[in-house]
Parts: structure tokens; sequence; C-alpha cells
């Protein structure tokens, strides 16, 4: 490490400026500050600049006011729980106000975005019309519903399937909008790819029509063998999923080995070629229209910063700047919660050859800046050298720290986790083994006192050391179950087999320790933890499609299945309370219990319907106490989720799995740690013992550092949070932004919003500009 200064240097004298800017009027402040904040945010938010809009905008954007959104968009879905058919069934009156209460309050939040923005495009905005069109429609359909209710007529609640449309429409939720704007723009490609493999199952349909029709084959229940064109068609769709493979085949194959061949070729051409081609255009499509999005949002980022800096803009000389007391107030408007540590930092960064003011291609870099995670390192003192710093810093004492630093410390408890997953798998009832378990736990919770010896206690714990609460918890877990382990085994009177399941996954889990002591697990923990939040974009995908199939399945299907529980002894659970399934594969598989006859039922379903597996069966039986048709629900699902969604999802997986492996610092980062070192102020990431114990800039957690340089380690330091959570958006953003130069402005706002994905790439590919 460079010769450390403390952070206090970093506030040297300035040269005093030439002159001194006029007093920023707080408006043009507020309205700059909100233009920033958005480009920080990617928030494409057209909103009107008078102060009173401005003040609203600020409010709208407040995070109560989304929680509070979210939290009516919430209960708004919640609602099926408790309607007919109900999971916890309350009457209709009570859902009915809810419901009443999230619509009010979803048309508040539409008027408050209506004073934001300015009427022309309030008005043309898809959003607000379909939010406005749900609520009436949910009003009317309420009202009908009521009257029904009160005449006791049947009536169905079909709105009940547009309550997704809040989630997907609101501006803040732009991110599952962005998946499903993928969705409807990858259709058209694959719409070419799917009418192609509809014309091959078709084709193979009419061949097997041909072949097995008039063999009088049998399946395995006794019904003719495809002697039918749409039941062949049906199965050979379920055979490209290979739920039904071999069943399916059996027939004729037993009949003649040749006809193997013909199942053979089917599923090469369907199952392989079609599937992969499908995952391939879905995934070229994806990123071909999201990078067509991101650039998009690169360029309304730059202008919504040289709004900003042209209303805080003085000139000096020859160029246009923003004064440094200007850009200071800027900053605390736009994250308040700044220190005054950091936000020298950036200034630093920014006004490199500190001549008082920061000019425009620096000042455009502001958002990426703030979005940075720069973290402070408060280097303190162990509170036992504190109290008893003779006997802290005694040569026994140094010796000990310095063992538990050591990396043989880590490889020998490693080891000690090796033979304990060994001696788990061992039968416990021997007694040796269950002292050993005790011998296990003491090693592990003398490990863990000794790292609270050696290390700081507050930095062990800090809010953001998840590796070291997740080791303290297993071991805590360990305990809780070694002693509850015992204490049932003592008390024979007691013997109650949960408590005893619950206290073997405990002692399972100490096993989870191996991903804390092995870098490359951890590495790989790590990076599926740091997607996760990326992952929740499509969660919401996922919950708005499961959510619209869950309610038109249960408007269909409920009470056409019943589960009788696995004790019954009536003659209809044989069943399932409905004679049109007797001697079905549904009632013979015990299938009772996959139903619609609750929305946690209704997704429970469509979870095993995703994983296709045996999902002609269900198919199947929800069309015998229908009808056929029924069938159609089940396909569609399989192609909108398994071949659309989840294809899109991998897509998106690997793009987020890879960036976040793989990722290296940006140049912003870079600019950011080179300004940290220059200034003395900087500890290197190898010199923080495991890179973990690290805080979010403003906490002030401490780092624990060897003692050896603790004497230079002095005051408040600076790291950069590399390896933490960047989204693909984000990184894709800062791709493109690499190819747009400093000065240039882009292109004009109508011709933004109308860019396409065909801009990006050449229309005469070649092998040069492919590469």
């Amino acid at each position: 490490m460079p010769g450390a200064r403390r952070a206090a240097g970093m506030h040297r004298p300035r040269p005093p400026p030439l002159e001194e800017p006029p007093a920023l009027e707080d408006q043009d402040l507020l309205l700059a500050a909100a233009y920033v904040s958005d480009a920080q945010y990617n928030r494409n938010v057209p909103f009107e600049t008078s102060p009173q809009a401005i003040r609203l905008y600020y409010f709208y954007n407040h995070w109560a006011m989304q929680a509070a959104t979210y939290f009516f968009i919430c209960v708004d879905l919640s609602l099926a729980l408790f309607e007919e058919p109900a999971l916890f069934p309350l009457p209709f009156l009570v859902t009915s106000i809810a419901e009443v209460l999230c619509l009010t309050a979803f048309f508040g939040r539409l008027v408050h975005f209506a004073k934001v923005t300015p009427q022309m495009v309030f008005w043309k905005d898809t959003k607000n019309i379909c939010i406005m069109v749900t609520i009436v429609l949910t009003l009317v359909d309420l009202i009908v519903y009521g009257i029904l209710e009160a005449l006791n007529v049947y009536g169905i609640r079909w709105s009940r399937a547009l309550r997704p449309v809040f989630l997907i429409n609101f501006p803040e939720s732009r991110q599952i909008r962005r998946a499903f704007r993928s969705i409807r723009n990858t259709l058209p490609d694959v719409l070419y790819v799917f009418l192609l493999f509809i014309f091959s199952v078709g084709t193979f349909s009419l061949m097997a029509l041909k072949l097995f029709g008039d063999r009088g084959l049998k399946t395995v229940e006794g019904s003719p063998y495809f002697t039918n064109i749409l039941d062949i068609a049906f199965e050979l769709y379920v055979l490209v999923t290979t739920a039904n493979s071999p069943d399916v085949m059996m027939p004729a194959y037993e009949f003649n080995w040749w006809y193997s061949l013909y199942f053979i070729t089917y599923i090469i051409i369907n199952t392989y070629i079609f599937m992969s081609v499908f995952l391939a255009v879905v995934y070229n499509n994806y990123r071909k229209h999201l990078k067509n999005e991101i650039r998009t949002l690169a360029y309304l980022k730059r202008r919504k910063m040289i709004e900003a800096f042209n209303i805080l803009k003085v000139k000096v000389g020859t160029e246009s700047v923003v004064k440094e007391a200007q850009w200071r107030r800027l900053v605390k408007v736009v994250a308040p919660d700044i220190s005054s540590s950091h936000l020298e930092l950036l200034l630093r960064i920014l006004d490199e050859g500190q001549k008082g003011h920061v000019d425009k291609v620096n000042f455009l870099r502001l958002p990426d800046l703030l979005n940075i995670q720069v973290i402070t390192i408060n280097v303190k003192r162990h509170p036992l050298e504190a109290w008893m710093p003779r006997v802290y810093q005694s040569s026994a004492s140094l010796l000990v720290q310095k063992v538990v630093r050591h990396r043989v410390f880590v490889w020998a408890y490693d080891v000690i986790i090796l033979i304990n997953a060994i001696f788990i798998a061992l039968d416990e009832k021997n007694p040796f083994i269950s002292y050993a378990e005790w011998l296990f736990l003491s090693l592990y919770i003398i490990e863990i006192l000794l790292k609270l010896y050696t290390y700081e206690p507050r930095a062990y714990f800090g809010r953001k050391q998840f590796w070291n609460w997740f080791d303290t918890l297993i071991i805590i877990a360990a305990l809780v179950a070694t002693v509850a382990n015992t204490t049932i085994q003592s008390a024979r009177k007691y013997n109650s087999q949960q408590i005893l399941d619950i206290v073997l996954i405990l002692r399972i889990l100490r096993l989870l320790r191996v991903i804390v002591s092995i870098q490359r697990f951890r590495v790989i923990v790590t990076t599926l933890i740091n997607i996760g939040p990326t992952m929740l974009t499509f969660g919401g995908l996922v919950l708005v499609v499961y959510y619209v199939f869950a309610i038109i399945g249960m408007e269909a299907f409920h009470g056409r299945v019943h589960f009788f529980g696995p004790n019954s002894t009536s003659p209809d659970a044989l069943t399932c309370g409905n004679s049109a399934l007797r001697d079905s594969a549904f009632a013979r598989g015990k299938y009772c219990r996959n139903n619609f006859n609750d929305l946690g039922s209704s997704l429970i379903l469509l979870v095993e319907l995703t994983v296709v597996n045996q999902w002609h069966i269900l198919a199947n039986g929800f069309a015998l106490v229908t009808h056929q048709v029924a069938k159609l629900y089940f396909i569609g699902f399989h192609i909108v989720v398994v071949i659309l969604i989840v294809n899109i999802f991998i897509a998106f997986i690997l793009e987020a799995f890879f960036v976040a492996y793989s990722l290296e610092k940006s140049e912003v980062e870079t600019a950011i740690e080179k300004k940290i070192q220059e200034l003395g102020v900087g500890v290197q990431e190898e010199k923080v013992q495991d890179g973990r114990l690290i805080e979010n800039m403003d906490a002030k957690d401490s780092g624990f550092i060897e003692d050896n340089k603790k004497e230079d380690l002095k005051g408040l330091y600076f790291r950069i949070a590399s390896k933490k959570y960047r989204t693909v958006d984000a990184l894709l953003q800062q791709m493109f932004e690499s190819e747009i130069a400093p000065e240039e402005e882009g292109p004009s706002l109508e011709e933004i919003l109308n860019f396409s994905p065909a801009d990006i790439y050449p229309k005469n590919p070649s092998f040069e500009n492919s590469a």
C-alpha cells in the first residue's frame, strides 16, 4: 500500500476561486437534481417543470409512496386467496371493500402522476389508459357480481385476471414491462419457427394416422391407438416434452420394431432441433431488443444530464462549467445521506485539476459515480486491546492472533468439516459417533471464539458480513440441534418424529460451512446471490403469467376434482369425487390433490406443469371432467411459459451469471480507485482479511487489518466494493455509453424514442462487421 495519509488530508486548501457564483435559485437546483436523480435510476418520466410539479414529482418518487403502491398491489393480488374458490374464505363484502380501497389507491396514484406529467404525454401513454380501463372494468365486474350474489345467481369474477395489469403498468415496474416488451418483440420471429414446428407436428400426425390407424392396436388402457388425428397431434406434442416417452411408442414398437424409427426421427427433429432453435431465436432476439432499449436509456440519460448541466452552468472564460459550491448543493439534494468525505472524494475525481469547478464532460459522469459502492473503512481497535492492552498485546496473545489469521487455520477447519461430514453419514446410535458430535461442535465454537478474539467484533458482525453471520448461525443451529437431540433421547417418554426431523436437518446444515471455507464455492454462491435481485424481474414476470392462468383455471375447473385425504374411506376418493375419472390414469396416479379449487393449489399445479413431467396426465384428467377443448388451456400454458418465458429466463440468467462471474471494474470505478490511491486513503483488497469485513459508504464499519499494518491505517479509508451486484442492464448501458463520445449530445428526443434494433446491426452483414 502506498504511504497512507489520513482521509482528513483530502481537505487540503484549494486555490480561491476567481469569483463566487451567484446563489442558485432553489427551484433551479431542485429541477437539476430531479434530472440527475432520473439519470441515476434510469427513470424516463417526462414531468412538468413548474415549482409545484417538481415538488409533486419528488413526492411521487419518494420511497414511502412507492412502498404504499406495492403494498396495495400485493393486497389486490392476494385477494384471490380469500375469494371463492378460496383457500381462506371471507365474505364477499369484506373482499369487495378491500378491492375498492386498492382501486382508490391506484386511482390516487394515477391522479398524482397526471399532476406531474404534461397532459398530452399522460393521455398518450398506454400504461395510464390500461390502468384506468382496468379500474373501470373491475368496478363494473364488482357491481354485477354483487347483484348476482344478492340474487343467489352464479357469477364469474372475470376481472380478477386483470389484476396483474396494475403490477405491470405503474412506472415503478419498468423492469417487468421491459421483460414483457422483450417477449412482445420476440414473438414475430418466434412465430415463424412455431408455425414450422406445428407444420412438422401435423405432418408427423398424418403419417402416424396412416401408419397405425388401421392396425387395430390398443393402448395400455385398452383404447384404440392413434385413430383420431386430434388425439395423435396432442400425444405427439406431449412427446416433444418427453413427458409420455416411451409409453406413447410402445404399442407400435411391440407390433414391429421398425416403427421405432418413426418416433426416433420425430424426437430428433422436433425435440432436439426445433426446441434448440426456439432457444436460439428467443435468446438472439432478447439480446437484440434489450440492447436497443438500453441504447435508448443511455441517450435519454445523457440528455437528462445535459439538461441539468444547462441549468447549473456558468461561464468561466470560454468554457461552460458548474461551480464547486453549486455542485456540492446538487449532490446533497440528489444523495442527502452522502458523507462529506465521500462527497469530497467524488469532487476530487470530477475536478481533477482542483480549479473550483466541474466541466461538462466530467459532470455527465456523476450518475455513474453515485451508483458505485464506495466503502469506508474506519479502523478501530479491538475492545480487549482498550480494556487490557498489556494482555492483548502480549507475545502469547499475538501468537494466537497470528495463528488464527494464517491460511493453515482455515485449511485445518476445512479438514475438520470433511471429517464431520463422514461422521454425520454414520449411525448416530453408536455412542462413539454421538460423543464425536460434541467434539466437532466444541471445535466449531472454539473457532468462532478465536475469531472474535482476533478480529474486532463489530466488524465481524457488520451488516454486510453475510458469510460471517451465516457461519455463526450454522454453529448456533448445530448447538441447538445437538442439545435438542440429547434432550429428546434422554426423555424416553417423549418421542416426536417431527422434532427429530428438525434436529437432523439442523445437524446437516453444519455441512454448509464448506461453502464458507472453500473460496471457489463462495464465489459461485456469492455470484448467485448477487444476481438474485436481477432475477426478481423475471420472478415478477412469472408471477403475472402464473396468476392469470391460475385465475382462469379456477374459473374453468374448480370443483371438478376433489381431494379426500390419504386416510379417507369414501368410495369417491378413488375417482377424485368425479365419476368421469374412473379407471383414468389421473385417478390411478392419485393426482386428486392437483386441482384448481383455490389459488394455492392452482399455483402448485402450474409449477408441476412447468416441470412438464406427467403434464399430459393432468391435462387428460381435466379434459375428462370438462371437455377435450380443455387441453388447449394446458397447451397454451406450455407454449407461453415453457417455450417462451423459460427460454427468455435462461437467456437472462446466462447473461447475468456470465457478467456477475467475470465482470471487470468499469472505467468510472477505475477512476475512483485511482483517485483513492493518489490521495493515500486507499486500502488494497488483499489487505482486508478475506475481503469480507467491509461496509457500505457512510456506515463507517470497521475492517479487520493485520496488526503490522494498523499503525499505518489511522482514520478513514476507502475501497471500491468490487464484485458487488450490478444489473445486466447497467453493464450493457455502460458498454454502449463507451461508444458515445463524451462531447456528443446525441440525437433528438423524437429520434431516441423511435430507435429500432435494426439500427444497431448492419443490413448486409459481412464476416468483418459481424465479428
